[in-house]
């Protein structure tokens, strides 16, 4: 893939990121604010989920998010749900590496991740989906231009508390005219 920065670059996810992935998957810590779950996984279940789920669907690809300086992966972006005949997908990020948090890192990851979606891809929407208490995520990504399209409200009981899932888009030419 060619999308990268100055501090960062994209490469696909293989089977030999499984052990990382599984490490990052595990920790509660980097998982509170991204997945609704929270469960411990079994490296088995891991393997299993990335070979038939992230590398074997096609409509999903998954990005491993180098730091270039070390050449250390930090984290993983994706697009699911790849929609090729309405040109739509949606977007997840994680940095799994916690000294990394913080940075600009996931900011950096997901603009080359857009970059790759609208300029190669040539897709017309990207969406993604954000718990309501992720103040710093929601804030980032209408930075990056993401627009709220909806709430689905109470659907996540996380700490004791219900909270809504956020929904958000950005439309193609939305994402280039910001970035010219």
């Amino acid at each position: 893939m060619l999308f990268e920065s100055e501090r960062l670059r994209l490469r696909q996810m293989t089977t030999e990121d499984i052990e990382l992935y599984h490490a990052w998957r595990n920790d509660i810590e980097v998982m509170r604010t991204t997945n609704p779950f929270l469960d411990v996984y079994p490296l088995e279940a891991t393997r299993q989920f990335v070979e038939q789920i992230i590398l074997g669907s096609s409509s999903a690809k998954s990005y491993m998010i180098i730091e270039k300086e070390l050449n250390s992966p930090i984290g993983i972006t994706s697009l699911i749900n790849i929609d090729y005949k309405n040109r739509n997908a949606e977007c997840i990020i994680d940095i799994g590496e916690k000294d990394y948090w913080g940075k600009g890192y996931g900011s950096e990851g997901l603009k080359l991740l857009l970059d790759y979606a609208f300029l190669e891809m040539n897709l017309h929407r990207v969406s993604l989906k954000v718990f309501s208490f992720n103040e710093k995520a929601i804030k980032l990504y209408k930075k990056m231009g993401f627009q709220p399209e909806g709430t689905s409200r109470e659907c996540l009981f996380r700490e004791g508390s219900w909270h809504d899932i956020i929904h958000m888009g950005i439309l193609q030419h939305e994402y280039m005219n910001r970035s010219l």
